[in-house]
């Protein structure tokens, strides 16, 4: 049975259409392994707690800013010979993000794409560019930290133990691909993750904690919104 829709302030699903307004922040993920002791939604998750945060902080401020359902699909073509994966690829990001700036500009005060995946940026960045040539005040920011691993590694594990702990599967956890991301590249831009990484993981989850997820996402937060404050 769905469960009840909780009104909440920040998310623009709660609202009817007479309260939308202020800026619409809109957080981007994707649906793709994150090795065998992380859920498919993990970049989802990440990004909408960005959001949420980005909300919050506007909220403090008496700056009226709601929070858009989270899309939950980007371009993963990398991690497609996981199952589970599911990829849109580039052109058609590039086309999703056009289309709900172009929608959403005819309320919105302000656009601030939220993006948790790296395989996002390219269609993300030429969609902004885009829609800041067609005269839209739209702009984007990431979900990174400076000294991160890259894929499902003890960052977005500690990540995650602090955000949904009851989805990590601790006893599977176990380290992948731990050369630095310039050496493997131009193999994994090639022929997928699956080359360089059986397991899906570039990094080591071991010794993450739900404490260091905890400064980790303060630490994206922060910056995000440096980000957009600028």
């Amino acid at each position: 049975m769905p469960q009840p829709l909780v009104p909440s302030p920040s998310r623009l699903a709660s609202h009817t259409w007479e309260s939308a307004s202020g800026i619409l922040i809109v957080p981007l993920g994707s649906t793709e392994q994150h090795g065998p002791h992380l859920p498919l939604a993990v970049d989802a998750l990440i990004a909408e707690a960005v959001a949420d945060d980005l909300a919050d902080r506007w909220g403090s401020q008496g700056v009226a800013a709601v929070v858009a359902p989270v899309l939950s699909y980007g371009a993963s073509g990398e991690h497609e010979d996981f199952a589970g994966t599911i990829s849109i690829g580039t052109a058609a990001m590039r086309t999703v993000v056009v289309e709900i700036g172009r929608s959403a500009g005819r309320w919105a005060e302000r656009i601030v794409f939220v993006n948790g995946h790296g395989g996002n940026v390219e269609a993300l960045s030429e969609a902004v560019a885009l829609l800041r040539a067609e005269g839209r005040d739209v702009r984007s920011v990431g979900c990174g930290v400076p000294g991160s691993d890259a894929h499902a590694g003890r960052t977005e594990t500690s990540i995650l133990l602090h955000l949904s702990p009851q989805s990590v599967r601790v006893e599977r956890q176990a380290p992948g691909e731990t050369r630095p991301l310039d050496e493997i590249f131009p193999l994994l831009r090639e022929c997928g993750v699956a080359a360089v990484s059986p397991n899906g993981v570039l990094g080591d989850p071991t010794g993450a904690s739900a404490e260091e997820g905890a400064h980790l996402l303060e630490a994206m937060g922060d910056a995000a919104w440096e980000a957009v404050r600028r």
